[in-house]
């Protein structure tokens, strides 16, 4: 799942913030420090999560915090986070979709990175839908 990330620049040091885990943040020296650094901010943050049963913020799109005057002047990067590790594993399971789903979903992923496969796009979807539902 890819997460953006806010990168903002200090006198002597970069911040980094991400917007979709609240209270989660990061720096580091220089940009590769600072994205390494905020990477595994967000993995431990994750983890917790999981350990504590509660909900995992799904990514959004970077164009949602644009335009948000939290982060005017950021500069702006995706993490790109291991989901099925962090949540225990995987395990395959049987999913009967109608299969016009099944071939637009295939068409999405061919062109979109971010979701990698049928299946990461899935659990995105998953991810996304539970946090709406818990958040009502």
């Amino acid at each position: 799942m890819l997460y953006p990330v806010a990168i903002d620049r200090g006198e002597e040091s970069l911040g980094v913030r991400v917007p979709d885990i609240p209270g989660c943040f990061s720096g580091g020296d220089d940009y590769q420090d600072a994205l390494i650094s905020v990477k595994e901010a967000i993995e431990a943050h994750i983890e917790l999560l999981v350990e504590d049963g509660d909900d995992v913020p799904a990514a959004t799109n970077i164009e949602r915090w644009l335009n948000d005057p939290e982060y005017a002047g950021a500069i702006w990067a995706l993490v790109d986070v291991d989901m099925v590790r962090l949540m225990g594993g995987a395990e395959k399971i049987n999913v009967t979709l109608p299969k016009r789903l099944i071939a637009k979903i295939d068409r999405l992923v061919a062109t979109r990175p971010e979701f990698k496969s049928r299946s990461g796009f899935l659990t995105q979807a998953a991810l996304e839908r539970i946090s709406i539902v818990n958040n009502a």
